[in-house]
Parts: structure tokens; C-alpha cells; sequence
């Protein structure tokens, strides 16, 4: 959907997606007529609309391939957007997270600057019993979270689904609020990798059908995770799936669970442009490359090109990186060589500052200065 304020500015072509019956979070359906795209508008005013509907090959990936849908295809029409009424800790009080050529993120609206502070862990926050369609292929290593110790946590009125699931992964959400941080993370697919949890598919390994209830689900959690003043770190994939090619020691076959080998083919892009769409509206995120991502530049490259080019509002996109393939992951992607705009570092703790300061220094003597958040912290038990 093509997006416009009266003025002519700003415009954005938004990503649209299957939303089964409208209210899937809530039925569990996974078959209807209803398709759905998210505006996040930055300006008062009168918006106006106007649908791009194909289908065939390679629409579903956001080529303008096949034949418009009539009757759906190039409707428009108008709306009004008024002043928001949020205070506090909800971020819709003081506007879209942005890039702005520093060190640190700015609010759109407040002009205010970000400092992100908050857990990293657990990676499969994701991976929770009260999640539709949501199992586990390691139960030792990477069992499913109940989060029951948050149940207390939970306040009358906030979210739920399906009669009441959702309130201890809910209770988190407000725990974290009330300690006064900012930001959790999160893997949204880890096929394969240390939980073999998480995955946003009807079926594993069925990477062409997305589970429109799971991803509805999620989308409740993270609706009530902005309005609390928490930032969305996304996790994209992990490093056990993410078709490891190059480091002693790594795998080098292909992995049956890294999507399209590690290339942006259609895997890869139905992927992205569904967590995109679904998820992108939001105003505080970044989009994470992956865990300990040992993908080619290349790959790395067109990756990112592909998320930058589908999310209409230019969300932050870093990159993960082992502690000791920093220089090889990090160099060849500073300045104008790509799109990311950020490290996600781990580090011993007697190396953070010397480390981050190495990567804030580099980035800037390009003249595109890198978000450099220390993410990870070694040893593990430490962390």
C-alpha cells in the first residue's frame, strides 16, 4: 500500500500480508479473506491510500510480477491522522527511532537520544508453551518457557489470547518496564541452531507457509512491549543455521535450515518482507543480520540491501559478529560499503570499552558513525 501525506511528504510503499481472518491471535484461524498493512504515520493530517494487489510468481516476495487482483487493485482512498495521546514510557509519545548519522539513535518526535540498556538473554524469549504451533526438537537443551514466575506480573487490562493465554510472557514485558529498562532480544528463527525452537512457518521446514496465528500472537507481545518503552532487538538467525562459510573449525556444507543457502533467494526475502511488514510499523527496532554471523560479505550485502529497500521506514540494521572475527565481519562493511548501520558486539567485559571504542572510531573516520551497543558479554556465566 502506497502511503501519502497531503503535503507529498512523507510516502511510503508499505508491504502488505495475509491475515487469515483478521483476528487469528485470537481464533487460531488459518484460512480467510482478510490482508492487512501497517502505516505508521509521522505527520498529522490528512493520508491517502492506494492498494498494489498481484498474484503470481514471485508477488509474495514483493516482485510486481502476475496479475493485479481485481476488484483490489488500485483502490484509494483518504483518512485523517490526529495528535497522539501517549505520555511516559510509550514510545508513540515521542516518535519514530532513527538513524540520524551519530552515535546513537534519535526520536523523531521528543528529539531525544537513546541509550539502549536491557537483557540479551534468553535468545528463545520466542519459544513459549502459550505461543499457537510452538515445539521444541532439543526439549534438554532448548525447552519451551512458561514464564510462569512473571504470572504476578500480569495487571488487569493488559493483553491477552485465547481466553487468557499469553499472561505470563505478558507479566515479562511489565517486570521489565518496572526495572526501568528499555530494550529485550529475541531470535524469530533458530531452526536448527541452539534451541530448534523458534520459527515463524506452519511446519519447521516448510519455509513457504507462514503461521498467521504465531505471528499474530507475537505481535501482541510486541504491541505491549512498545507502549511499556521497550525497543525490539530482532534477532534474524543464528549463527548454527546460518550456512557457515568461512572460520576454522566451522561448518562449511550447506545446512538444510539456512534459508536459500545463506543467499537473499525467495526463502530468504519471504522471510524478511513477512517480519517486515508484520512487525517494521513499530517505532524502536533494529534488525540484527544474525547471531555470530558468519555469512559471506556478499551474502551479508545483499541482505541487508533486500531489508532496506522493503522496510518503509529505514529501521537500524547491525550485524553480530564472534569476538574474534570482528575485523573480518565488521571492516568490509563500514562506511558506504553497505547499508548496516551498526555493530551488535560481544565482548569480554575487560575488553568493552577498548573494543567499542575501536568500532565507534573506525566507523566515524568513514564518515557513516556505527551504533556500537555491547550486546554480549563473556564468559557466558558472567553475561
Amino acid at each position: 500500500v502506497q502511503f501519502t501525506h497531503s503535503s507529498g511528504t512523507p510516502s511510503y510503499t508499505v508491504p502488505g500480508y495475509f491475515a487469515a481472518d483478521g483476528n487469528a491471535g485470537q481464533t487460531s484461524a488459518t484460512s480467510g479473506s482478510v490482508w492487512r498493512a501497517h502505516l505508521s504515520p509521522d505527520k498529522t493530517g490528512q493520508w491517502t491510500f492506494k492498494i498494489a494487489f498481484h498474484q503470481g510468481p514471485g508477488a509474495a516476495v514483493g516482485d510486481n510480477a502476475g496479475m493485479p487482483v481485481v476488484p483490489f487493485d488500485g483502490l484509494s482512498g483518504t483518512f485523517h491522522v490526529g495528535s497522539s495521546d501517549k505520555t511516559g514510557r510509550d514510545f508513540r509519545g515521542e516518535g519514530r527511532l532513527s538513524y540520524v548519522g551519530k552515535h546513537h539513535l534519535q526520536f523523531a518526535g521528543s528529539g531525544n537520544y537513546f541509550l539502549k540498556a536491557g537483557p540479551d538473554a534468553p535468545e528463545t524469549m520466542l519459544a513459549y508453551t502459550d505461543f499457537d504451533n510452538t515445539e521444541t526438537r532439543l526439549p534438554k537443551k532448548g525447552p519451551l518457557k512458561t514464564w510462569s514466575p512473571h504470572a504476578q506480573d500480569w495487571r488487569a487490562g493488559d493483553p491477552t489470547w485465547k481466553n487468557g493465554k499469553g499472561k505470563n510472557l505478558i507479566g515479562a514485558m511489565n517486570y521489565l518496564a518496572d526495572k526501568g529498562v528499555n530494550m529485550f532480544s529475541f531470535l524469530t528463527y533458530n531452526a536448527a541452531g541452539d534451541g530448534d525452537n523458534i520459527w515463524p512457518y506452519v511446519e519447521r521446514d516448510d519455509r513457504r507457509r507462514m503461521d498467521v496465528s504465531k505471528l499474530d500472537q507475537w505481535g501482541i507481545v510486541f504491541d505491549h512491549a512498545q507502549a511499556n518503552g521497550l525497543y525490539l532487538h530482532f534477532k534474524l538467525q543464528e549463527n548454527e543455521m546460518d550456512d557457515n562459510r568461512f572460520g576454522s573449525g566451522l561448518k562449511s556444507k550447506y545446512i538444510p535450515e539456512a534459508l536459500d543457502g545463506g543467499n537473499t533467494g525467495p526463502e530468504r526475502k519471504l522471510y524478511l518482507r513477512e517480519l517486515i511488514a508484520r512487525f517494521g510499523y513499530h517505532l524502536a527496532l533494529n534488525w540484527n543480520v544474525g547471531e555470530e554471523n558468519t555469512q559471506s560479505v556478499q551474502q551479508q550485502k545483499a541482505m541487508t540491501q533486500y531489508i532496506k529497500d522493503t522496510d518503509p521506514y529505514d529501521h537500524l540494521i547491525v550485524i553480530h559478529s564472534f569476538p574474534s572475527q570482528q575485523e573480518r565481519v565488521y571492516r568490509p562493511l563500514l562506511g558506504n560499503q553497505s547499508v548496516i548501520r551498526g555493530a551488535s558486539t560481544q565482548n569480554p567485559w575487560h575488553q568493552t570499552h577498548q573494543r567499542s571504542l575501536e568500532w565507534i572510531q573506525a566507523s566515524a573516520a568513514t564518515g557513516v558513525p556505527w551504533i556500537v551497543p555491547n550486546d554480549e558479554q563473556n564468559p557466558a556465566s558472567l553475561g
